[in-house]
């Protein structure tokens, strides 16, 4: 177990760290997408209906449809569908709350901000658990209809993809792109999903003015592994649930749907750093929809050697926080995979330095289409890979109109505010190394 589970944790958690400037971009090649229909764009937020709250990663999809985007961390997004969904409806959903639907036709369009109140959805545990409720007995239904619940056939999706790195409070560097996804059948072992890169950009300028800098190694495929019914090594086989204690902590609504919250932490003894979160269990169908956890850092020094690989003599790094989160929708009895995030906080110690500098680097994909007509396995030379750097891959930023119709994830800030800002800070980057 210690050994194939090492080895997994480097696929899906692998973050290098390097002491050198990066080097220039390769540029892809143009390709412009044909399009002949109207774009219909909607701008929003979502937020509680009585605290008035943001809602962070709240999904926001297209009835009848395979479109759908998620919340930024100020709870805005931007929704670009074509004239042939106008008369659709608009569906939001988030943990915890009643669904809100709202047909498109009643959405202000372009340049104009619509508020979508959500209310809670509290259900008594009480009203579930007349019986005794064996959470363990919950995980294990779960990992066998994993066949049931999820496509059996091949799909091609669309998705938006986002990386950021903090040094302190301030960005360092910004990048994002539209990528294209070949998912396997999940009840296929033998074909794995793919992931190549249809257009991207970065923030060139604002890395050359660091002095330390990352570099996020396999970011895109990283995100697509922690689907977790697809990659189920660490936490959804019958063999990973004997390293786990597990819980019933709550009974919950997502999607107008009732699900188990079941809380899992890794058993005392266990040697390997594993993880500890939240599993949302559908009672109907016994899907995982959602799951929440992060990597159990209580030993330091064996969570550093996952991380970085590559450091320079006199700085130590270690790990604080890493997080992540995973979520799936429902269309016609199965669940697809639509949204990934990853966010890993670091100390950075330097000798003969008083205080200490703290690196973020955060990654999140969205799925904004698919379709399973048609499928072609990507062919290898187009695959990412994981030993690719993003930021390797894409161009600098470019002209406002860079997206065209595709979905993105809105930033909490304009990108080229941010990087127009930080390019200013960033002059004064040694600074930086003096705040805690």
């Amino acid at each position: 177990m210690k050994s194939k589970n090492r080895s997994f944790i480097l696929m899906f958690l692998l973050v290098l760290f390097f002491p050198f400037q990066l080097s220039e971009a390769a540029k892809p090649e143009k390709n412009e997408k044909i399009s002949t229909q109207e774009i219909i764009t909607i701008h929003g937020k979502v937020v509680d209906s009585e605290s008035g709250k943001a809602l962070v990663f709240a999904t926001v999809a297209v009835s009848e449809s395979n479109v759908g985007v998620v919340t930024n961390i100020d709870g805005e997004f931007t929704l670009k569908i074509g004239n042939e969904l106008a008369s659709n409806n608009l569906e939001v959903s988030y943990l915890g709350y009643k669904n809100v639907v709202i047909p498109i036709s009643s959405i202000r369009q372009r340049g104009q901000k619509n508020t979508i109140e959500m209310e809670s959805a509290p259900i008594p545990i009480q009203e579930i658990v007349i019986r005794p409720v064996d959470p363990e007995g919950i995980v294990e239904n779960a990992i066998y209809k994993i066949a049931r619940n999820y496509e059996s056939v091949p799909n091609l999706m669309t998705a938006f993809y986002r990386e950021t790195i903090r040094k302190n409070r301030a960005y360092v560097s910004i990048g994002e792109a539209a990528v294209e996804i070949f998912k396997a059948p999940y009840a296929n072992d033998l074909r794995y999903d793919a992931a190549r890169l249809y257009k991207g950009r970065k923030s060139t300028d604002v890395e050359r003015m660091d002095t330390v800098l990352f570099k996020l190694q396999g970011g895109i495929n990283n995100n697509i592994d922690l689907d977790i019914l697809k990659n189920t090594e660490l936490i959804l086989t019958i063999d990973a649930m004997k390293y786990y204690d597990y819980s019933l902590t709550g009974v919950i609504e997502i999607d107008n749907k009732t699900h188990y919250e079941i809380s899992f932490v890794q058993k005392p003894g266990v040697e390997i750093p594993l993880f500890v979160g939240k599993l949302y269990i559908e009672l109907e169908s016994g899907a995982v929809t959602e799951a929440e956890f992060g990597l159990n850092l209580s030993d330091k020094e064996a969570a550093t050697s996952i991380f970085v690989r590559k450091r320079p003599i006199g700085m130590q790094v270690t790990p604080e926080e890493v997080t992540y989160r995973t979520k799936y929708r429902e269309q016609n009895g199965k669940w697809y995979f639509s949204y990934s995030r990853a966010e890993v906080k670091f100390k950075v110690n330097w000798k003969r330095r008083l205080f200490n500098t703290y690196y973020t680097t955060m990654s999140e994909i969205a799925i904004t289409d698919r379709t399973d007509e048609e499928v072609i396995k990507f062919a290898g030379r187009e695959k990412l890979r994981y030993s690719d750097i993003f930021s390797e891959k894409v161009s600098d930023f470019t002209d406002p109109e860079f997206w065209g119709d595709y979905n993105v994830i809105e930033p909490d800030q304009s990108i080229e505010t941010a990087i127009r800002r930080l390019s200013r800070k960033l002059r004064f980057s040694d600074r930086d190394d003096l705040t805690n």
